[in-house]
This record gives structure tokens, sequence and C-alpha cells, in this order.
């Protein structure tokens, strides 16, 4: 085996992105929220970054060259005179490193846009418009637990059984364990009244360790039922579906449950209707689950005078960038030394990138809106049963993109449009032929697989395959497994299930 090394010239076609179309293309795919708060770490990181709190009377002032008095009186900072006086310019340059010591120690402050006298901060408006964490299940428990009159031992042992409580209101902990995490470690037997002390302290069905546990502690609350879970009388239909038949009440085996427990349907149907006004959640009352607040990136407004769609790309929260004419100026300096031009130099140029990207975010932006617009015109005229089948390439082609750059526009964006909030990706579906010849989009066929559901006979509900039917004889060409995917999607039970008796 030869081992050598020689040179070779190869010539071969390859695709290199610069650094400046690399940031471009992250800027492009932020959503509004997340492109503040990357304004906000350019803010602290590259000192040249200033934001605009007023828009200057003439534009051109700010790329315009300052004249000789004004950069004279402006770099005077800088300068020591020639002549002999110059205590008053030591005096003034110590002052100088002192300002810009105590400038690179609060850099912090860069996080914050500076606010004109008088203007709000809206920084300080998003902190106080957030809504409140709000108090959670074990909060409350523990606030409430804290007044039992209940020996210190036990105080602290359900302290730590409230602790591990989930937000749905279960104990998913074994109560042996919870017995070797005591401090000194307890017996199950201690566990087990504690436990059912703290049963009766939170909201009913809290503290349960499983879902037949936590409706019975319920149950045992109704009058009719007794005044506790020992109370139980266990001959009660309700206590027996309960204990035994949950899976074929999920299932919707009303004829098995009454041929098994020897009553009649109607009585079944009565005692689950008891049972579906129990809850499985009886924590969430207590913890909700909190919806993630959405940023809109665009608005889609009717404009009657216009008499057609206004678009509109959010710019709130954004704040106006440019770039310092101290460091301009500073970086034309002759007697500048090359370490400190070539830190400036590369700041500008990065900043300079930055509010190029964001400009070019703005206008793409825009375009692929109008696009969308154009292309889904029914949907904002009529609704979206009229969404139609749209593709990127589509709206790539239309606004004289790469398909890559309308993917990156649209994810993680929402618009606000007559019909409501819809993220943009949301506008590119694929569809279907009719027998007509007409697109259908894939929206608009879960749409009327939920509408037909809706108008089922209950008593004699529709399988998948007979569905797909339905949907075959509008002219709508779907499998069974189609059927069943959107079905699922939807959340649309199956038909055994729906069948009401």
């Amino acid at each position: 085996m030869r081992f050598d090394m020689n040179l070779r010239q190869r010539l071969e076609q390859r695709m290199v992105l610069a650094p400046r179309m690399i940031q471009a293309m992250e800027i492009l795919q932020l959503p509004l929220m997340a492109l503040q708060e990357r304004i906000d770490q350019e803010l602290i990181t590259n000192p040249v970054l200033e934001i605009r709190q007023t828009a200057p009377e003439n534009p051109a002032d700010e790329t315009a060259e300052e004249t000789p008095a004004s950069i004279a009186e402006t770099e005077r900072e800088l300068v020591i005179r020639d002549d002999g006086g110059n205590q008053e310019d030591f005096e003034r340059l110590g002052n100088l490193v002192d300002r810009w010591d105590t400038y690179f120690e609060e850099a912090a402050a860069w996080q914050r846009p500076r606010v004109a006298a008088g203007e709000p901060d809206p920084k300080t408006e998003a902190i106080q418009n957030a809504p409140d964490r709000g108090a959670t299940l074990q909060d409350v428990m523990l606030a409430d637990w804290h007044l039992e009159d209940a020996p210190p031992r036990a105080l602290e042992l359900g302290e730590l059984v409230i602790r591990n409580l989930d937000d749905d209101g279960y104990l998913r902990i074994a109560l042996e364990e919870l017995a070797r995490e005591a401090e000194p470690p307890a017996s199950v037997e201690e566990m087990e009244d504690v436990l059912a002390r703290v049963q009766r302290v939170g909201p009913i069905g809290v503290g349960a360790r499983t879902l037949q546990e936590c409706l019975l502690l319920q149950l045992a609350t109704d009058p009719l039922f007794g005044d506790g879970p020992g109370a139980l009388p266990d001959d009660a239909l309700e206590v027996r579906l309960i204990r035994d038949h949950l899976h074929d009440i999920e299932a919707n085996r009303y004829p098995q449950m009454a041929k098994a427990l020897g009553v009649e349907i109607e009585d079944i149907k009565a005692a689950v209707e008891t049972i579906r006004h129990l809850n499985p959640r009886p924590g969430a009352a207590v913890s909700p689950r909190r919806t993630p607040t959405i940023v809109l990136d665009a608005r889609i407004e009717w404009d009657d005078e216009l008499g057609e769609w206004r678009i509109t790309v959010e710019k709130r929260g954004t704040p106006e960038l440019y770039i310092s004419r101290a460091y301009r100026r500073l970086v034309k300096r002759r007697d500048l030394d090359d370490k400190t031009r070539r830190f400036v130099a590369r700041n500008i140029r990065s900043a300079r990138w930055l509010i190029d990207a964001i400009e070019q975010r703005g206008d793409t932006l825009q375009r692929v809106v109008e696009s969308i617009v154009k292309f889904q015109r029914p949907f904002f005229d009529d609704g979206p049963a009229h969404l139609h089948p749209l593709k990127m390439q589509e709206v790539a082609d239309d606004v004289r993109r790469h398909v890559a750059t309308i993917s990156r526009a649209v994810a993680d964006k929402y618009a606000d449009t007559p019909w409501g909030i819809y993220a943009l990706r949301n506008f590119f579906t694929g569809g279907t032929q009719t027998a007509q010849g007409e697109e259908v989009s894939w929206d608009q066929v879960r749409l009327r697989l939920k509408q037909i559901v809706e108008e089922e006979d209950k008593r004699k509900p529709l399988s998948d395959e007979a569905l797909a039917g339905r949907l075959r004889a509008e002219g709508i060409d779907v499998a069974r497994r189609t059927v069943a995917k959107y079905r699922e999607e939807l959340d649309i039970p199956s038909s055994r299930r729906r069948r009401e008796y």
C-alpha cells in the first residue's frame, strides 16, 4: 500500500453562505417577540447601535457628513490643545475616562430602550400587563393546611404530600416512597391517615391516587350517597360503575353494562349522566393550564375607502435602530490605533447588517402576506370553508423568492384576519379535486366531515367507511383511513362511542 501527497485542480459549484446572508435568514425566521429579544441582545453587545426616539426632520442627516465646525465641537473632548494651558484638558479627559468606565459598568442599561421624558416605557408597560402567574394548587392547599389543628408531625407529613400533588390534584407517587422520604421516615399507616386529612382540605377529589378514587371522593359528598368515602353504599349503581366499569363507560358499552349489572339501559344512562357531572381533574380549578400568548406579526383588514384588503406588518415594540454618529466619526480618525479601528469597524458592519436584515424581513413578510391574500381571496371574502389548496412554490414564484425563503417568512408567525387569528403556515394546504374538477383543500374536507357527523342519526352513527362513502357521493374521493385520520384530528369519537341508546 502506497501513501503519497499531490496537488490537483478541480472545478465544482458550491454554495457558500456569507455571514450577512445567514443573519438575514435568521432574522426573517424570527417571530415578532423573538425579534424584539434579538434586538435587545444586540443593543447590549454592540455599542454602536442606538435607538431612535423621534424621526429626524431630515433623514439625510443620519448619513450626511458633519461640518468641520460640528466635528471640531464634538471631538473636542478627545483632543488636547497644543498650547501651554493643558490643565483644563487633562481634567476634561479624566472626566471622559470616568464617564466611559461608568458606561461599561452599566452596560446592562443597553437592554432598556431610552425613553423620552413623559413618555411611557414599553418594557415597563409589558411587565405591568403580563398576566399574573396566579396561585398554584400547592400554594392554596399549603395555606389551608397550615391552619389545620393537627400535631406538628402530621403537619410536616401533610406538607410533604401536598408538595407532591400534580396540577390535576393527583398524588402520583406511592405512599411507601413518601414514607421513606420523610425525616425521620414514617410508616405507611401514618401516611394513610395524613392523606385522608389532606383529601378533606383541598377541592373535593384532590389527593386521589386513581381516577376511581377521585370520582368516589366526589360522589361521597352527595347527600344521596353518604357523608364520606367510607359511607358510600356498595350497592349504589354509580359506585359499581365507577369501581368496575369505567372502561365500559368510555367505550360506550351500555348494553354490556346493563347485562353485567342486571339493570335496564335507562338506569345505566341515568347513572352515567350523574358520573359525567363529576370532575376528573379537580386540581385544574385552582391551577388552570394557561394558553401561551400569541403575538401577531400581521393584520389583514378590509379597507372600505380603497375597496380592498389592507395588510399591515406589525412593528409594535420593535425599536428603530441607527448607528451612532460618534462611532462613525471615530472610525474615520487617522490617529486611531488599528485595534480600536477594527473593533469599531466590525461593530458598525454588524449593526448595518442587522438594520438591513430587519428592513428586509419587514419587506419580505409584507410581500408574502399580500401574495397569500391574493391567492386565498375567497377565504378572506367568504370564510374558512373557502380555503383553497396553495403551495409555497406558487407564492415563491409570485414574489420572486426562493421557496425556502417563503417557508422561513411564515414560520411561527400569525395574522389577525376577519375570521380569527391564523398561523400563516395554515394558508398553505394540500387538497384534492372533486368529480367536477374543483380544487378542494383538506381543511374543507375536514370541515365537511365534521358537518356530516353533526347531522348524522346518533342512534345509527356512520362508520369511517360510511363517512368516506358520503364524501365520495359529494365528489370528494378520500380513503377510509384518511377519514379515520381526520376524525382523530378533529377529536371525533368512533361510531361505537358516538352511539346513543
